[in-house]
């Protein structure tokens, strides 16, 4: 299978670059950046050095056409919506890592991104791609549209609870701290180091523009409405998001109450570990053993004096959070087992 990517230049590009050089089963033929066109891959992404020739190219229609039967898309937000509807036509599979087609209604667009979708018939057709929620769809599709990173540690920490229906379903508060590389390759004045560091900055009290992909992935798993709150953090970390979710349960729950919830709902899904230890300092889910790896993490603790369970959720923003869930993607479209090119642990110490 010949691969492409599209925007390889940014942080996602290169770690899709990085899984992909060495899956068995592709090749990449061609990566478009604007910016770096001419330039050898490790001037931009130096861990690379010496794994490929290629170079970056300019984007090129007919090059896409004749070069790549799947085409990874990993350009800024607005930007893959006033392109791909083209791609599509001529029959190439495609797997896009922005948030151009994750929402279902057209008008959460202008709400939440400040923009009017330009073809909105194709929300519909985009298959949201979280395997571990509709890997049935993925299976049978030709586009997915990969979730935001906060959206699925939030998602996979709160999906089994919620289809049980044992919490209060408008009173979901998502708390998540995300390391630096969630801002993406670009800098910015939020991005100086003598700025970044050492933060635990609010970035996003409220407004989130994931809120939409969680409430809209939850509804269609609950009985009723889901409202989540949701809060996000800058922290002195460059990988990694860990997501603690605060419900309010309806009746009491016990420990094997949770265990069993959530080991049945991820019976056999290959990335997904629950985590609640009795010794150690990682008793919890925790970003910094993930950097690098597809898994998520998943832990809980129960507050029976506030009615209250709490659910800890743990990635690696550019792997299981972007490139990671692509590659899964594209294993599953393929037909090929998902956990291929993934299987790899995360660093420790890191």
């Amino acid at each position: 299978m010949k691969v492409g990517i599209m925007g390889a230049s940014g942080y996602v590009g290169g770690e899709l670059l990085r899984l992909l050089l060495l899956h068995p089963n592709v090749e990449v033929t061609f990566l478009t950046s604007r910016q770096y066109s001419g330039e050898y891959i490790h001037r931009v992404h130096p861990n690379l050095r010496g794994m490929t020739k290629l170079k970056f190219i300019n984007l090129n229609s007919s090059k896409i056409i004749n070069s790549c039967d799947l085409l990874f898309m990993a350009v800024p937000h607005g930007t893959s919506s006033k392109s791909l509807p083209k791609i599509l036509e001529t029959g190439i599979r495609v797997i896009d890592t922005s948030a151009d087609f994750r929402l279902k209604n057209p008008n959460d667009y202008p709400k939440w991104y400040n923009w009017e979708h330009p073809c909105p018939e194709l929300l519909e057709e985009a298959v949201y791609g979280l395997p571990e929620l509709h890997r049935e769809e993925i299976k049978k599709t030709k586009f997915v549209a990969c979730p935001g990173c906060d959206a699925i540690s939030a998602i996979l920490a709160l999906a089994p609870i919620i289809k049980e229906d044992k919490i209060e379903k408008n009173k979901i508060i998502v708390d998540v701290k995300i390391g630096s590389s969630g801002a993406g390759a670009k800098p910015s004045l939020s991005s100086h180091h003598a700025e970044r560091s050492g933060v635990v900055r609010p970035y996003k009290p409220v407004g989130h523009r994931h809120t939409p992909e969680i409430e809209q992935e939850l509804n269609a798993l609950a009985e009723g409405e889901v409202t989540i709150s949701m809060s996000s953090h800058a922290v002195n970390m460059v990988r990694g998001i860990l997501a603690t979710c605060h419900t309010f349960v309806t009746s009491p729950l016990t420990i094997t109450d949770v265990w069993r919830s959530y080991r049945g709902f991820y019976q056999g899904e290959p990335f997904i570990r629950l985590v609640r230890d009795r010794k150690g300092i990682f008793r919890f889910p925790d970003p910094k053993i993930l950097v690098g790896s597809n898994y998520c993490d998943i832990g809980f603790e129960i507050d029976n004096r506030a009615n209250r369970l709490v659910v800890m959720s743990a990635i690696d923003n550019l792997i299981k959070g972007s490139a990671g869930i692509a590659v899964q993607n594209m294993n599953i479209m393929l037909g090929l087992d998902e956990r291929i090119g993934l299987e790899h642990p995360g660093l420790h110490p890191v």
